[in-house]
């Protein structure tokens, strides 16, 4: 359970150990994680999943402790600098954000993969973001969510014909990324903006409490969930939903052996008209 001594992560390691899982509890923090594992006669590990090591060395404390690996849970991350943008996030930051998000989610992927297939399958359940998107603003963040989402597609397709499933949850509950002040601020400023609507804004600044989110990833590591993989689901309080796999629209087609290359009138024609 990587990033489980709070929010999301703690509620869904909380679930999955009182339906009887053996769980090991990351998180950065050692005195957190132990009070997490504590709390559900878990496994702690610390440290950042997005040092290569420390992810070989989650892997391995669960196959010595428990014999096997069947799941992989990443709900670690970190917000972005308040008032962060194109205009002001410097490489070094921007560096971080991706190594937080994109970063821990390909280095434990990677630990774990072998393992499931070896074993015969395994479930993955990778945390995203609405701010995927770009609503939200941002830099590091939506590029490390969005990344997240390409990155688990491919594991789907790639590791489907060994039985290991990945799948994807946007959640959205409160947490300490959507508390405060400066995170309510960047939600107004967003609604003023344009960026979010009326709805959208009163969802953000009301989220329900993470134990709503939770089943979610407790399904879709079940054995009741064997057929379903490479899936974006949306779990925001009571509300359940998927992002459709994106399909490319038509604009225009002409055929390369006989026609010449679209011109730019032509593509504004097509595309701007």
């Amino acid at each position: 359970m990587v990033g489980g001594t709070r929010g999301i992560g703690l509620a869904v390691a909380e679930l999955l150990a009182a339906q009887g899982a053996g769980v090991v509890v990351n998180g950065r923090d050692p005195v957190a994680a132990k009070a997490a594992a504590d709390a559900i006669s878990g496994v702690a590990h610390a440290g950042s999943p997005a040092d290569p090591e420390v992810a070989d060395a989650l892997v391995e404390t669960c196959v010595a402790k428990f014999g096997r690996v069947d799941i992989l849970v990443n709900c670690a991350g970190t917000a972005e600098p308040a008032g962060s943008s194109i205009l002001n996030v410097s490489s070094a930051q921007f560096q971080d954000l991706l190594a937080a998000h994109l970063g821990t989610v390909f280095e434990t992927c990677r630990a774990v993969a072998p393992r499931m297939v070896a074993q015969g399958g395994g479930a993955i359940v990778n945390t995203s973001s609405f701010a995927f998107l770009g609503d939200y603003g941002g830099t590091g963040y939506p590029a490390g969510k969005g990344a997240v989402n390409g990155l688990t597609l491919a594991i789907a397709a790639e590791r489907k014909e060994h039985r290991v499933r990945a799948n994807v949850v946007c959640p959205g509950a409160r947490t300490r990324l959507s508390t405060g002040s400066d995170y309510e601020q960047q939600i107004a400023d967003l609604n003023r903006r344009g960026l979010l609507d009326d709805v959208s804004m009163q969802g953000a600044l009301d989220p329900a409490p993470p134990q709503y989110v939770a089943p979610t990833y407790g399904y879709l590591v079940s054995d009741q969930a064997r057929d379903v993989t490479g899936r974006i689901f949306i779990a925001a309080g009571g509300f359940i939903g998927e992002f459709a796999r994106p399909a490319p629209g038509f604009i225009g087609y002409r055929d390369h052996h006989s026609t010449p290359p679209w011109t730019v009138e032509e593509l504004h024609a097509l595309i701007g008209g």
